[in-house]
């Protein structure tokens, strides 16, 4: 049964796995070559980076296998950000990102931000994950952090 539920930290490790699997995938990359990019400590520290901070890490469990996951981390007290949608190929294109990313949402809006961005790397590499963002109603706007990443997109909740 597949089913979307809070991160426990024995998952830590496995949804680690789920990110660098699908960002080698997408990137064509080696795992050492992401791993320069994202050392995943917020994963590490999950806790303080989300949980603590007004935010959640939800995991797609198919069987007590991770094979995806979301959050939402705080940016201010206005602002969060939608933050690790990553999922394993079999489970793109079955409405379970939508489902995930509406319960983020409504996370969101629960807790009282106004607005929610993300951000990705690349138009081409993800258009599956922009299109699904553009559904949700977000749209691009101008760069918001100093990450390497091009592509910024925001909500209003």
């Amino acid at each position: 049964m597949i089913e979307i539920k809070p991160i426990q930290s024995h998952q830590v490790e496995e949804v680690k796995r789920v990110i660098v699997e699908v960002a080698c995938e997408i990137w064509q990359l080696p795992e050492e070559e992401i791993a320069r990019y994202d050392a995943m400590s917020d994963i590490d520290d999950m806790r303080s980076h989300y949980f603590d901070n007004n935010g959640t890490f939800l995991v797609l469990i198919d069987d007590s296998r991770v094979v995806g996951s979301g959050a939402i981390r705080r940016l201010n007290d206005d602002i969060c950000e939608l933050k690790r949608m990553w999922f394993f190929k079999d489970y793109r294109g079955r409405g379970l990102g939508m489902k995930m990313a509406q319960m983020l949402l409504h996370f969101a809006r629960k807790t009282g931000y106004k607005k929610v961005r993300l951000d990705t790397t690349d138009k081409e590499k993800q258009a599956q994950a922009l299109k699904l963002y553009k559904r949700l109603g977000f749209y691009f706007i101008e760069r918001y952090n100093d990450g390497f990443c091009t592509v910024f997109m925001e909500k209003m909740l």
